[in-house]
Formats: C-alpha cells, structure tokens, sequence
C-alpha cells in the first residue's frame, strides 16, 4: 500500500504533513539521490507498517519518523565542533520537531537515539531500535537505488 492511500497512517501524520518546516525538507539532499522529505516520509511509513505487526507504537513511529531528520543544513558542508553529524543532528531535529508538536518521551527517544550505532546513545523503547533499523536499511536503497536501476536497464536492453 502506498503511504499517501493509508488513512489510519495519515490520520497520525496529517497535521506534521501540511507545516511549512516539514515541507522544507524536501529542499535538502539525503543520501545522494533524495530528498530529506521523500527519505522521512518513507522511514516513517515503513516504520509504521512494522509496528502495527509487531505490535508496537505505530502512532509514535509514525509521527517520530516523520521527525527525525528535522534539520536545515547540508550535511556534508556543515560541521560542527561539538561532535559529528551522526551526534549533533538528533539534537536539532528534536529541538526543531519540539517547536512543531508536543512529542511524547518515546517520540523524543524515537528522534534523539535513531542514529545507534553510529553513536553509542542506546534506545530505550523498540520503537527506537525499529526507526533506527528501517532508517538504516533505507539510506542503504535510496543511495544504491539508482545504481540498481542502472544495472537492471544496462541487463534488460
């Protein structure tokens, strides 16, 4: 199912969906071949659709997922002395998503911890674990996505 035909997951994410910052997203580059909008909505649907058959906060997913990449900056130009991308960028997008909605203390974990592994801020929700293990796998297929394409076109013709 597509994210934009599943009414229980726009019910969660409508709102977040009609702002202005969120929208602004699609501005930024994320991993190479997409937009930070387009890789948000897509870690938060398909977050969402694992809670709901684990049985977890779909609502929460859904919402923080949406979130979690809450930041305005080029990652690969911006830099900070405080610590790296993988550490700094969790604290904006919370702050930012703050300013936006209230979140509840799994959403605020959702968005501050789904870069584990590249940091060593352990979750403490299987919420968290479940955002940061599809933000993963969809980094890995929206990176290597075009170049699949290539392949497959180059094995096709």
């Amino acid at each position: 199912m597509n994210w934009q035909e599943d009414q229980e997951y726009n019910l969660y994410v409508a709102d977040l969906l009609v702002r202005p910052e969120v929208l602004r997203l699609q501005n930024y580059v994320q991993h190479h071949h997409s937009d930070r909008l387009t890789h948000s909505i897509s870690v938060s649907y398909q977050s969402y659709r694992w809670a709901k058959k684990l049985n977890l906060d779909a609502k929460a997913v859904a919402r923080a997922g949406l979130l979690h990449d809450m930041f305005y900056y080029d990652w690969r130009e911006t830099k900070f002395e405080l610590g790296t991308h993988a550490y700094i960028h969790p604290r904006v997008s919370l702050r930012n998503a703050e300013k936006l909605t209230p979140l509840s203390p799994m959403e605020k974990d959702i968005i501050l911890k789904h870069m584990f592994g590249a940091t060593l801020e352990l979750p403490q929700y299987r919420e968290s674990f479940l955002v940061d293990m599809v933000d993963n796998v969809a980094a890995v297929q929206e990176y290597f996505a075009p170049k699949w394409q290539a392949v497959k076109a180059r094995f096709n013709s």
